[in-house]
């Protein structure tokens, strides 16, 4: 037990690294982008991207999970794995080439063509990487995941800023992310020993896709559960309507995705591990939640206080339509905070199919929520996705509690010692802003207000939940020792 906490900490360490360094690389590329490109060019790709997100759901086959899932795997089932991966890798990519121009005319959009036709591409990286990524996972290997990601992110992004400032507008976009997915093939295939042997086990496909195939399910409810909003806004609004809301979607998803994935993607494979230890599982479900929501609380009410200084500093005074937006998406921000392990314990549990059920309900509530609000903009469509979120979440929490034998009031407690200091974070923020906003530009109000929210935050907490700083301290101390090797499939 003592050894997979040491490899759970370590894992999140060495997934925040990655995390954090990848979207610090990402974020200092997409502000550069930003500046560059008009808003219709992001909402062009942002429209190309709908249709690879909801291609992308078949490509896996759940297969990775499965492997991530499974107790005891053997040498056939990575192969079958390998080879399914590639071949619908190819069909989706012969699809993809075909169907082109009936996607650009769907959305009116003729520029859309030649990008999807190029971006199609990046289903065969997928395919290269699926197994290898999934053994990594599964042996908490995150630092070679870390490497991968860095890499790739970082040559992608050089590759995007050099063609932007080569006035290649929208091909910018296209061509970092196919050198993205080309630079973590390489990284990936050098850095592990398992290779795939040219062989197909029909005994071994079927036992992967019977967990497998609740994946794919849940990951197509998931494409409408999150991908639903870009689809209708690209379809009524157009590409610059949609523009502004990736903007404001983006900057949700890279918090997001910097706070809440990384102990997401190291959790699944420990708890997986603890499935027949209950008690241990829950102890580990309140403390992931309530580390979580530690750094989740401030950062999402930051990001509603401080939107307007942050689009104005940061993209440009042409992206101030996205601020709204950004204000009323960090609300679902701070909901997914709170929910980010409930899926992780769903799978780890082996209840793929109440996941799909649950996706099912979520996806259903936002298509229709979407379809009605979608003509009175893109700030409509934000506050229903958050109604929708807070509406259903105890439905969500009902379906944990008959997993793991978890208490309300003890599981409620995790988030008051973070929730008093968000909430003084927030009232000296909006204090400082009505006495001096007035008199400082938007670089410098950004800057002091961000000082004074971490400052206020850490301070109260320290006061108030000593216990759970120290948490966090000694975390760190013990995920520091990390060496690094190439990982095998022994």
């Amino acid at each position: 037990m003592n050894n997979l906490k040491e490899k759970a900490i370590k894992g999140v360490i060495w997934t925040a690294m990655e995390k954090w360094g990848s979207q610090f690389i990402s974020f200092a590329v997409f502000l550069i982008l930003a500046r560059l490109l008009k808003p219709e060019i992001f909402g062009l790709v942002a429209l190309a991207n709908i249709f690879f997100a909801f291609m992308q759901v078949f490509l896996d086959q759940g297969f990775s999970k499965a492997i991530i899932q499974r107790q005891e795997i053997e040498p056939e089932h990575l192969d079958t794995a390998f080879w399914t991966n590639i071949s619908i890798a190819i069909l989706l990519l012969a699809i993809s080439l075909s169907s082109a121009g009936f996607i650009a005319n769907l959305f009116k959009q003729p520029a859309l063509t030649p990008i999807i036709r190029c971006l199609s591409f990046n289903f065969v990286f997928a395919a290269l990487n699926s197994v290898q990524s999934a053994l990594l996972y599964r042996q908490l290997a995150f630092k070679t995941l870390t490497t991968r990601a860095l890499l790739a992110t970082f040559t992608g992004g050089t590759v995007g800023v050099t063609m932007a400032f080569l006035n290649f507008g929208v091909w910018s976009l296209v061509g970092q992310q196919l050198t993205n997915g080309f630079v973590g093939v390489l990284v990936l295939w050098w850095s592990t020993d398992w290779k795939p042997r040219f062989q197909f086990c029909a005994k071994h496909f079927r036992e992967l896709f019977a967990f497998g195939i609740n994946v794919v399910g849940i990951q197509i409810l998931d494409f409408f559960n999150r991908r639903s909003d870009d689809l209708l806004i690209g379809y009524y609004l157009g590409s610059v309507a949609l523009g502004y809301y990736t903007v404001a979607y983006r900057w949700l998803l890279i918090m997001t995705q910097l706070l809440t994935s990384v102990t997401n993607q190291v959790a699944m494979p420990v708890f997986s591990k603890l499935q027949k230890e209950p008690e241990l599982l829950k102890r580990a479900f309140y403390t992931s939640t309530q580390l979580t929501s530690l750094i989740s609380f401030p950062i999402f009410t930051g990001m509603a206080v401080l939107a307007p200084e942050i689009v104005r500093s940061l993209f440009g005074a042409k992206w101030m339509p996205s601020v709204p937006v950004m204000q009323v998406l960090a609300f679902i921000g701070i909901l997914h905070s709170l929910q980010y392990f409930n899926g992780s314990i769903i799978m780890a549990m082996g209840k793929p199919a109440w996941k799909l059920k649950l996706n099912c309900l979520h996806a259903t509530a936002n298509v229709v929520a979407f379809a009605i609000v979608v003509r009175w903009g893109i700030l409509a469509v934000a506050a229903a996705y958050v109604i929708r979120g807070y509406l259903l979440s105890p439905i969500e929490l009902f379906i944990i509690r008959k997993l793991i034998p978890i208490k309300m009031s003890v599981y409620l407690r995790q988030y008051v010692a973070p929730l008093i200091g968000t909430i003084t974070m927030a009232a000296a923020i909006l204090g400082f802003k009505y006495l001096f906003g007035s008199y400082l530009i938007p670089h410098a109000l950004l800057v002091i207000s961000t000082i004074i929210g971490m400052v206020t935050y850490t301070l109260v907490m320290i006061v108030i939940a000593p216990k759970l700083a120290g948490k966090i301290f000694n975390s760190v101390n013990l995920a520091m020792p990390v060496k690094f090797g190439k990982i095998t499939n022994k």
